[in-house]
C-alpha cells in the first residue's frame, strides 16, 4: 500500500514537474541567451540587466540539477531496496529536471 501511494505521489509530482519545463524554452538556454546579449550590449545599463537576467535563469537550472541529483539517489536507494516502482519514478523525475536544466 505505501509503495503505491508513493508511486502515486511521484507520479503526480513528475506530471507537475514535466508540465512546468515544457512551458518554456530551458533555463540553461535562457541563461546563455542573456549572458551572450549582456556580453554583446554596447551599454552599461543593458549589460546589467541581461546578466541578472541570465544569473536568475542559470540559478532555476542549479536548482534543476541538484533536484535531478536528489532524484537519481532515490532511484539508486529504492532500486538497491528492490522498489522497482519508486526506483523508475524517481529516476523519471531526474530526467525531466536534467532536461529542464540543459
Amino acid at each position: 500500500m505505501n509503495t503505491k501511494l508513493i508511486g502515486l505521489v511521484a507520479g503526480i509530482t513528475l506530471f507537475v514537474y514535466s508540465f512546468c519545463s515544457y512551458a518554456a524554452e530551458s533555463h540553461l538556454a535562457e541563461a546563455l541567451k542573456h549572458a551572450e546579449a549582456a556580453a554583446s550590449a554596447s551599454d552599461a545599463k543593458a549589460v546589467a540587466e541581461h546578466a541578472e537576467a541570465a544569473k536568475t535563469h542559470a540559478k532555476v537550472a542549479d536548482e534543476h540539477l541538484d533536484a535531478g541529483i536528489k532524484s537519481l539517489e532515490t532511484a539508486i536507494e529504492h532500486g538497491k531496496l528492490g522498489h522497482a516502482d519508486v526506483a523508475k519514478v524517481a529516476a523519471e523525475e531526474a530526467v525531466t529536471h536534467l532536461k529542464a536544466a540543459e
